[in-house]
């Protein structure tokens, strides 16, 4: 039996406003442990923002990281999931678009949740070396 996204995926993504400067988002990264946030406006996603992206769009571009805001470099408009597409789906959808994680949304547009390659990882193979990375307690 195929298991679904809403199975395997982390709730309560991590989020920040659009208009938030790249030297916040960062600090939100490095509080909660993350590598990614989910770009929202009044609560709808808008993109998404990884650690990378503040490195190669932002500081190599000179951007000023207090002054530029996450809109200006984010990914937007993200490929997206929903909670009972099968875990196959979201694996295919990675594959072909060359991603790492996909936010969850909702058949409402609300965001649920978001499943990164890790995640599916653990799901497939719990013992596999990068399940275990995955898996590990993020160092400060």
């Amino acid at each position: 039996m195929t298991r679904r996204v809403h199975e395997v995926m982390t709730g309560n993504p991590v989020t920040v406003e659009q208009l938030t400067s790249l030297a916040e988002a960062a600090r939100v990264m490095r509080d909660a442990g993350i590598g990614d946030v989910l770009v929202v406006d009044q609560g709808r996603l808008r993109g998404i923002l990884t650690d990378r992206d503040i490195v190669v769009r932002g500081l190599a571009e000179d951007r000023d990281p207090a002054e530029t805001t996450v809109r200006e470099i984010c990914t937007a408009e993200p490929v997206t999931v929903r909670p009972g597409d099968h875990v196959d789906e979201a694996v295919d959808l990675m594959r072909r678009h060359a991603l790492r994680r996909l936010p969850v949304e909702n058949e409402d547009g609300g965001l649920v949740g978001i499943v990164t390659l890790g995640d599916l990882e653990v799901e497939r193979d719990p013992g596999s070396p990068l399940a275990s990375i995955a898996a590990a307690e993020p160092r400060a």
